[in-house]
């Protein structure tokens, strides 16, 4: 099964049948979206820091979403692939990692093949 962003919202994957959601860039609100524009407006005129404010909670609880669709029960096991460097490079990169439930981190996908391998036998 391949899909898009908007597949994390309303869809339910029971067990083995998803096992890997990539996420190639952190599911930040397009700017240019009438309503996210609006809220940003709103909030810089009232003196607040959007990005931080709203833009940055609002792709956390999207990131949220899409692991939700990945862990469904507490038999559920999976990989998130966190493609976008910015988790890492970024001050808010911490932020994303630390709303997650505890998972194990690596950046070898012998590993993540290993895991792989383990689940199907």
């Amino acid at each position: 099964l391949f899909a898009t962003a908007s597949f994390w919202q309303g869809v339910d994957v029971p067990g083995s049948q998803l096992s890997l959601v990539i996420v190639d860039r952190l599911p930040f609100a397009v700017p240019s979206d009438p309503v996210v524009k609006a809220r940003v407006e709103s909030l810089r005129e009232a003196g607040g820091n959007p990005f931080y404010e709203y833009q940055v909670p609002d792709a956390v609880i999207a990131l949220k979403q899409g692991f939700g669709r990945l862990i469904r029960s507490r038999s559920d096991r999976g990989v998130l692939a966190l493609l976008d460097g910015r988790i890492q490079t970024r001050n808010y990169g911490k932020l994303f990692l630390e709303s997650l439930p505890p998972y194990r981190v690596t950046r070898e996908r012998a590993e993540v093949g290993r895991f792989f391998e383990q689940e199907a036998s």
